[in-house]
């Protein structure tokens, strides 16, 4: 595993790099991953346009902006990302104001298609679920993991697969408007949580 995860670093994007590379590939027309389509470049496009706005809009709350604070070793967040997905969209911009707030974290991105090796050994239900973020303490140890989205997210998810028997447009559709009356909020929260039991 240690061999994964130091690869993967070296392999690594800061946040801004990541946004050049999906702004850089949709001039190209094209999307992050091998698979080209039609469909994941508009993906791209919508997250794109939500990144940036999100980036604009998101407010830390002082309750996690306490609990960020406390963090006094070097962490290295290190995120499974992908330019086409909605949930990386939605909760990137929050994670990186959070790792904003203290210098003793590194956030680092890695494109999950071309890190398949590490996103195997983290998966959400037997599935490469993104965005996975893995928190390493100064000597790449994994110290927890979240993702691909806030538990009441989750929460959502399943009880719409349960009731209606798969994910479909109208899931996507009521996860969306959820993330935008949710502001970032229930992120934080999860982060909060982690922070408190590490």
């Amino acid at each position: 595993m240690k061999n994964i995860l130091e690869t993967s670093l070296k392999n690594s994007l800061s946040y801004q790099e990541y946004l050049d590379l999906v702004k850089n590939l949709l001039a190209e027309n094209k999307s992050t991953g091998p698979n080209q389509s039609e469909d994941l470049t508009n993906y791209s496009l919508l997250n794109s346009t939500r990144m940036k706005r999100l980036d604009k809009t998101i407010k830390i709350t002082d309750e996690t902006s306490a609990q960020i604070q406390k963090i006094n070793e070097p962490t290295t967040w290190l995120v499974l990302t992908e330019g086409w997905c909605g949930d990386a969209a939605q909760n990137l911009p929050v994670i990186n104001k959070m790792a904003a707030l203290n210098n003793n974290i590194t956030l680092k991105l890695v494109l999950r298609d071309e890190n398949l090796d590490l996103m195997d050994l983290f998966l959400t239900n037997g599935g490469r679920a993104i965005p996975k973020l893995i928190a390493l303490d100064k000597d790449n140890n994994v110290i927890d993991t979240w993702g691909p989205r806030p538990a009441v997210a989750t929460k959502l998810v399943t009880d719409y697969k349960a009731k209606h028997g798969a994910l479909d447009a109208q899931l996507k559709e009521d996860l969306q408007v959820w993330y935008n009356k949710d502001k970032g909020i229930s992120t934080q929260e999860d982060f909060i949580k982690l922070l408190q039991k590490n």
